[in-house]
């Protein structure tokens, strides 16, 4: 964990669907109150991320070569993960704890498929919760998107040590 980075330049080389499988698998082995899996993860790839573009530049306003920009988002790795959380409402569980479990399965995800040596990088943002996007994804009326796992292969240069960023642990670790 110490040497995980974010790797915001990727090649084109991507998880094939097993390899995908399996690190999903792995990063839903995560505390989960009451069991309820509260979570899905859609991989988009090729053709499907220019949909995811388009939705994009539409919560956006954009059209014709305005949207263009948002095409190239949703391009920016050959596989874009789309993490969900899928609630149930009313449930003993609070939305909130759901949501945090799903938000767990993102991270670990990104600590899998980093431990397996591919650069992934998260991102967020305004068309996370926007209706177009919603649609183009398929989410039904109890999930939301919690935003996207950029995946792809790891440039050379990126393959080097780095030095590690440490935090101030006494700044975020209290004693009682």
């Amino acid at each position: 964990m110490l040497a995980r980075r974010s790797s915001s330049k990727v090649t084109d080389a991507a998880p094939t669907a097993d390899e995908l499988a399996a690190a999903v698998e792995a990063a839903g082995q995560l505390a989960d109150h009451s069991g309820l899996r509260p979570w899905r993860v859609i991989a988009i790839r090729g053709d499907a991320r220019d949909e995811l573009g388009d939705a994009l530049a539409k919560a956006e306003g954009k059209k014709g070569k305005d949207a263009e920009k948002y095409r190239s988002k949703a391009r920016r790795a050959p596989l874009v993960l789309a993490v969900v959380a899928s609630l149930r409402p009313k449930h003993k569980v609070p939305e909130w704890e759901q949501e945090a479990v799903a938000a767990g399965v993102a991270h670990n995800l990104t600590l899998v498929l980093d431990d397996e040596g591919w650069g992934v990088f998260w991102r967020t943002g305004e068309g996370t919760r926007s209706k177009p996007v919603r649609q183009a994804l398929g989410l039904g009326k109890h999930e939301e998107l919690l935003g996207w796992l950029y995946v792809g292969g790891l440039p050379d240069r990126a393959r080097k040590a780095r030095p590690k960023g440490r935090i101030k642990v006494q700044e975020h670790l209290t004693f009682l």
